[in-house]
């Protein structure tokens, strides 16, 4: 390094780099160099190749070709691939050049990311039910799980009568009302009625259907009658018999915590461990989402660190036991191993849900960095994890888990150099001062840390869900304690103790603690405005914050002052969102209209979770069965009309008798009948176009209309009193745009019957 100094005097030493790039909390005063233009940017730029600071961007890269990917229409796999190939080839020949090499990298990246998508949508095409379908049914119990009423089965279909092969789908979920004496790996037979994996309630609502396609499940629905348990017609192969063996073991295990501490304690406790939440009722899951800590009782990252912490960190006291071995073996190194299998059991004693999955690859990584003498916690090994994790599963992409998970461990991991504090020299302390100054920054560094992740993950939250949880920094400073020293430390001792049959005193007292949690919990839950709904955001706002993270996380340098300019925009877009006036169910079944007083109003025969989907996307905090929904609609046997805004009402249709009017009279016509040659509305949403649309919205702007639909994408329309058009025949200013939206969140049981997801 010293003779590269001498021949480059214009390099800047990597101990200097590091020093200027990772500033400490008393030197984050804005760079007013920042507007010396180019200087600024090299000389920042400089420090970010010298800290090798490029390389996460390789993962940003490789995700944005995913997200196209899922923008595209039946894509080709030769033309990514080929392109991958090719920028990854000339990549290598323009490697002496920083810039052409930087930008053919980011490129190869893209194309591997879409090049991944394709193949990952090839890898799992599995057939789907195109219709609703009732008809006996055979096949292997794969997995149960435990329900408030019933049992939910994801069964391996062998046979659906009626159906052939081609068209039968291989795994589908079913909800049984007795369950009793159903365990995994049984082969059980019944008369099932099946829909299809539901649509979005709304464009850009959760999207189940694409969800269950990546799953490999083809149909949801339940059983209508009782449930005989069959002779198999052959034996179940290797994959079932490891799947059910395990569900059974998580099942048994389930039941033993929640019997030993009872109530609903005994269900979060369960869950904690097995990740089976069937057990947890619905006033507690209230309760933990209200506090803003509901993410304890999914396996993600948070559980998956504790464990595998706890496993290193018992490997790690147990060898130091031993001067011998403390001196002489790579204990830590060790100490790694053990965790890394500790993280891979727990992982797949848990289920290996998709969410546990990414947060293993994650922690594989970190503890992999231990091995090879690497920070565990870096830019780039988060970067890795990243790319591994969309390689995989690329669809992951598009969840609030991965957004949300990545996106609060990128924003914490750039402010811990900030928090950074060097200890003047010679300053002498007792041991209770030193003990004091410890539990201040413990506390401190709890607080801090779960301010930056609330504020990292608030966007994803508010895209997918909806909901901001203004106290989630007290619920998660009073609870997470609890279970990062009583909770996780007991589940893992309880696992322990759980062959010996002395568990149980482990299980009380980890559910002593988890009643306190649920006590915080709904304290925190009782506070006014405890749980705030707004609109949905705008995909371009998501996309300016997410932005806004990238920038402020991954550069080392003074770069991360630029974050400031997409922040700005992506919060003035989330601030002024651009309702929707009219929202129609996917089969035409019902629609909610904005009425002259601005509200959403009900009509027809929606399900309560499509009204709630429709509710939370407009900021409406009210429940489906809130009366004053359907207060302004003028209702009768044929239909409703709703008054929109003056001189324009939007009818929708029950009985044929009332086209005559309607047509003449609405600006809008929704209906799942078949609209009759002679209507002569402006806009017509009939059986036949929701059949090509699935669900719909509409704006009003003026003399235009703004449709989006989940299949078609977004078209804008001009007014015309022409008869017989409707919307699909009408030309478009702009052409539309084939969109896919964005999941994904807990859906309730009772819709599984309804033809919805759970």
């Amino acid at each position: 390094m010293a003779e590269d100094n001498r021949r480059d005097p214009q390099r800047i030493p990597r101990s200097a780099a590091r020093a200027l790039a990772l500033p400490l909390a008393g030197q984050m005063a804005l760079d007013w160099r920042l507007f010396q233009g180019r200087e600024w940017l090299a000389r920042n730029l400089a420090l970010e190749i010298e800290q090798r600071r490029l390389f996460p961007w390789i993962a940003v890269c490789f995700g944005f070709g995913i997200i196209l990917f899922f923008q595209a229409e039946r894509p080709a796999l030769w033309a990514p691939l080929g392109a991958f190939i090719a920028c990854a080839a000339i990549a290598v020949l323009v490697r002496r050049s920083l810039v052409a090499l930087a930008v053919m990298t980011g490129l190869a990246a893209a194309f591997g990311g879409f090049s991944a998508g394709v193949i990952r949508e090839r890898s799992v095409a599995a057939p789907v039910l195109a219709r609703m379908t009732i008809a006996p049914m055979t096949g292997f119990i794969e997995a149960v799980e435990d329900r408030e009423a019933g049992k939910r089965l994801l069964l391996r279909v062998v046979e659906i009568k009626g159906l052939a092969e081609a068209e039968r789908p291989q795994l589908v979920r079913v909800s049984v009302k007795k369950g009793e004496g159903l365990v995994a790996g049984q082969f059980i037979g019944g008369t099932a009625r099946l829909l299809p994996p539901p649509q979005p309630a709304w464009p850009g609502g959760y999207d189940f259907a694409r969800d269950a396609y990546f799953k490999g499940i083809g149909a949801v629905g339940s059983f209508t009658g009782a449930v005989r348990t069959l002779d198999p017609p052959r034996a179940p192969d290797w994959s079932l018999r490891l799947a059910a063996g395990i569900d059974e073991a998580r099942n048994t295990l389930t039941h033993r915590i929640a019997s030993a501490i009872g109530g609903s304690a005994g269900g979060v406790s369960a869950a904690l461990v097995t990740g089976k939440r069937g057990l947890i009722g619905e006033p507690a899951n209230d309760v933990l989402r209200s506090a803003g800590i509901y993410h304890i009782v999914s396996i993600s990252g948070l559980h998956m660190v504790l464990a595998a912490g706890t496993f290193f960190w018992i490997a790690r006291a147990l060898l130091s036991l031993a001067p011998s071995l403390a001196l002489l073996w790579p204990v830590k190194k060790i100490s790694a191993v053990a965790a890394m299998i500790g993280a891979t059991a727990y992982c797949i004693f848990s289920g290996s849900d998709v969410a546990t999955e990414r947060s293993l690859i994650m922690t594989l990584v970190m503890f992999g960095a231990i091995l090879v003498d690497r920070p565990a916690l870096s830019a780039r090994n988060l970067a890795i994890a990243a790319l591994i994790v969309l390689a995989r599963e690329p669809e992951a992409l598009l969840g609030p888990s991965f957004q949300m998970s990545f996106g609060a461990v990128a924003a914490m991991m750039a402010l811990v150099p900030m928090m950074q504090r060097q200890r003047p020299e010679g300053q002498a302390s007792s041991p209770l001062e030193r003990g004091l100054r410890g539990i201040g920054q413990s506390v401190l560094g709890l607080i801090t840390t779960t301010l930056v992740a609330s504020f990292a993950t608030a966007p994803f939250a508010a895209y997918h869900f909806q909901t901001l949880n203004p106290y989630g920094l007290i619920g998660n400073a009073l609870a997470l304690p609890l279970v990062s020293l009583v909770v996780m430390p007991s589940a893992l001792l309880g696992v322990l103790a759980y062959p010996f049959g002395l568990d149980r005193p482990v299980w009380q007292l980890m559910g002593v603690a988890v009643s306190q949690v649920l006590d915080v919990s709904a304290w925190v839950g009782s506070f006014n405005g405890s749980t705030v709904v707004i609109p949905a955001l705008s995909i371009a706002a998501l996309a300016l914050l997410s932005a806004a993270l990238l920038v402020v996380a991954l550069p080392a340098s003074s770069l991360r002052w630029l974050a400031l300019v997409p922040a700005g925009a992506g919060l003035a877009l989330a601030a002024t969102p651009s309702r929707v006036d009219v929202y129609v169910d996917r089969d035409g079944t019902g629609a909610a209209i904005r009425s002259r007083g601005g509200q959403l109003t009900l009509v027809g025969k929606t399900s309560d979770f499509v009204a709630e989907q429709w509710l939370r996307a407009d900021g409406d905090g009210r429940s489906a069965d809130d009366d004053s929904l359907r207060r302004d609609a003028h209702c009768d046997k044929a239909g409703c009309v709703v008054e929109s805004a003056p001189q324009r009402h939007v009818a929708f249709v029950q009985d044929r008798a009332a086209f005559e009017e309607d047509c003449r009279r609405a600006a809008v016509v929704i209906t799942r009948l078949k609209v009759p040659p002679t209507c002569g509305a402006p806009l017509v949403l009939d059986r036949e176009a929701l059949s090509t649309r699935g669900a719909t919205t509409i704006r009003f702007e003026g003399d235009t209309l703004e449709i989006r639909s989940a299949r078609k994408g977004s078209e804008r329309l001009a007014w015309s009193g022409r008869p017989n058009i409707k919307a699909e025949d009408r030309p478009s200013q702009s052409p539309p745009r084939q969109t896919r939206p964005v999941p994904e969140q807990d859906l309730p049981e009772e819709e599984v019957s309804s033809g919805e997801p759970d």
